[in-house]
């Protein structure tokens, strides 16, 4: 089974849900990594990382990665227009969490990304987001040529396996 290919996870039996058809996976070697310094306030009273932190730490792993990217704080314009979220494994106090992120589209004003929280090197939710670019406004605006570059090298698929209506 090459990289590429779905992999089932060990404990729920379920493989990675961005899979295609075909059966190939996003390419989670190239994605952005983004360290998370989990709290104790994190935690529910199950004692597993709360459904609503997940949000946060996605938020956090996209700003690190806009910055990564060089895109300055005052100039990382963007809404959140779709959100979905993937539960597939608790996460406890103590573990090493980092949340790994991949591009699968890029269109004229928006970028939909796809992400996954891993807990001591393993997945266990995945989560899609759908990014609009906007004015002071808050009018959608195209993507700058620089920022849809920079993205495109963050793309999940290579592009001779992307069907025609996802590349850029």
């Amino acid at each position: 089974m090459t990289a590429h290919q779905t992999t089932q996870h060990s404990q729920t039996g379920r493989g990675d849900p961005f899979s295609r058809p075909s059966g190939i996976a996003p390419d989670w070697a190239r994605a952005h990594r983004a360290g998370i310094q989990m709290r104790y306030g994190d935690i529910d009273t199950m004692g597993h990382l709360n459904n609503a932190v997940y949000v946060q730490y996605l938020e956090t792993s996209r700003i690190l990665l806009m910055r990564d990217l060089g895109v300055p704080d005052d100039e990382d314009r963007s809404v959140i227009a779709r959100l979905e979220l993937d539960y597939q494994r608790e996460i406890r106090l103590g573990q090493d969490v980092f949340v790994e992120t991949l591009v699968e589209r890029l269109g004229n004003t928006s970028w939909t990304l796809l992400s996954r929280v891993t807990a001591d090197g393993v997945p266990c939710t995945y989560a899609r987001t759908v990014q609009v670019r906007v004015d002071t406004a808050l009018k959608p605006t195209p993507l700058p040529a620089v920022l849809r570059e920079q993205l495109g090298k963050l793309l999940a698929f290579p592009a001779q396996t992307q069907p025609p209506e996802m590349q850029p």
